[in-house]
């Protein structure tokens, strides 16, 4: 059976050589100023997989983030110059996905609240560039080089959601032991744990961490997304090895939100779970 897989960014209408030509501008510019990604992304709010992907023409660089790079790295209006032709490109670029994924897809791009419970991975709008590449690399059946780096460049193109205005309420509930496993190694785990905390301190979103001691669990069963799409009611998302279920059913739906409600009752409170990410770290 052909594995189902959402399908990379699409390039035939060549929005994407837009961006990889600003990416290179920008990487020649940040290191002519002398910053590394890490820090020119504090200056400008956004973490160093972030910046590294838009470098590589792999995420689209938002028009407000162009416009404090040209002031950042002096660039003289390299970069507010261009922005009419960067959004036409942002119009014209789609993301592409099979059938099954569609209706999904195109929901999570718009919707206005965004909620996720995860009990055994980061789930994927979370996950660094790295984090990312290692998952994919252990996948099985094998992936190759070429599959790997479009599905992580994939995965990338949708982390744009967080900063899509408006903004869209977003939270998520992790379980602890999704903070214990080092996917990718110690320094790959590090980074996605600080990743975690940068997101978290983000004005529209909330990260919550179920303890692994809790004694009840209101949800045994697997992960899933709640999602509220822009003009329509509440759905949810599961899936499990591979076989994806959009669930629109009003009482179904209800069922997972209550669940989720319960939890996020019972988890650790957003400042709690930063503590306990941030002690992870340091325990590293």
């Amino acid at each position: 059976m052909e594995e189902r897989r959402p399908e990379t960014p699409a390039e035939a209408n060549g929005s994407a050589a837009v961006f990889v030509v600003l990416g290179k501008q920008l990487k020649l510019l940040r290191e002519k100023a002398g910053l590394n990604q890490r820090e020119f992304g504090d200056l400008v709010g956004y973490g160093p997989d972030q910046i590294s992907a838009m470098e590589r023409g792999v995420r689209t660089p938002r028009p407000e983030f162009l416009k404090k790079a040209d002031d950042l790295l002096n660039a003289g209006g390299l970069f507010t110059e261009v922005l009419p032709q960067v959004e036409e490109a942002m119009s014209r670029a789609r993301t592409r996905h099979p059938e099954w994924y569609r209706s999904y897809a195109a929901m999570e791009a718009e919707a206005v609240e965004l909620h996720h419970y995860n009990n055994h991975a980061v789930q994927g709008l979370l996950q660094t560039e790295e984090h990312a590449r290692a998952v994919f690399a252990q996948r099985r059946p094998f992936l190759d080089e070429e599959t790997i780096e479009k599905r992580v460049a994939d995965r990338l193109s949708r982390q744009q959601v967080f900063q899509r205005c408006p903004r869209p309420i977003v939270s998520y509930i992790l379980e602890e032991v999704v903070l214990d496993r080092p996917i990718g190694g110690r320094r790959v785990h590090a980074e996605q744990l600080r990743h975690l905390l940068d997101v978290s301190s983000m004005q529209n979103v909330e990260i919550q961490v179920m303890p692994t001691d809790m004694e009840e669990h209101p949800n045994l069963g697997s992960a899933f997304n709640l999602l509220v799409p822009k003009g329509h009611g509440q759905v949810a998302y599961v899936e499990a090895q591979g076989f994806p279920q959009l669930i629109t059913d009003r009482e179904e739906v209800r069922k997972i939100a209550d669940r989720y409600g319960t939890m996020r009752a019972m988890a650790l409170s957003p400042r709690e779970s930063r503590s306990l990410i941030t002690r992870k770290l340091e325990e590293l």
